[in-house]
């Protein structure tokens, strides 16, 4: 296995613990912070963060099983940049709006952002996908991901209920 295919394993586990941490005190947190934030039970979000999560580790998994195949590197790399922009926005500005620590802020600043962008230069260096690329993948995996977000947030509240 080569360096390369080591680096996209730790994604996975990044991304994991960004979740892990905003599962555990987004909830709580986003009943306090007004207009910022809609207000999102547990359960919910608990169901919202696993789909994400779930399809990391299917974007991950699909770019090295398949590495042949342009579409699955185009949504794993667009699935890098899109958690990089994450960090950024929601998470720096609501920290910096609100004077108050966003949950998801410390994992993204020293897990995603260092990971993912080591991944993603190692790519860019071995002409696995180019900068244009990149920001095209990125703009798709961004949207799609903010179009389903709703509809996790809908289907973890049903089957909370």
């Amino acid at each position: 296995m080569t360096t390369a295919y080591l680096m996209w394993i730790f994604f996975p586990m990044a991304i994991t613990l960004h979740n892990l941490e905003e599962a555990i005190w987004l909830p709580k947190w986003s009943q306090r912070v007004g207009r910022f934030h809609k207000p999102v039970a547990p359960n919910e979000f608990y169901f919202t963060v696993l789909c994400v999560t779930v399809l990391a580790y299917l974007s991950t998994f699909l770019a090295i099983a398949f590495p042949s195949i342009w579409l699955w590197k185009f949504i794993f790399f667009g699935f890098l940049g899109t958690m990089i922009l994450n960090i950024f926005v929601p998470h720096l500005a609501a920290t910096i709006l609100l004077r108050r620590y966003a949950p998801g802020l410390l994992t993204g600043l020293f897990g995603l952002i260092p990971i993912n962008t080591i991944i993603l230069a190692q790519a860019i260096a071995n002409g696995d996908i180019q900068w244009a690329e990149l920001a095209l993948a990125t703009l798709i995996v961004g949207i799609v991901l903010l179009a389903l977000l709703p509809l996790f947030f809908w289907i973890g509240r049903r089957l909370a209920t």
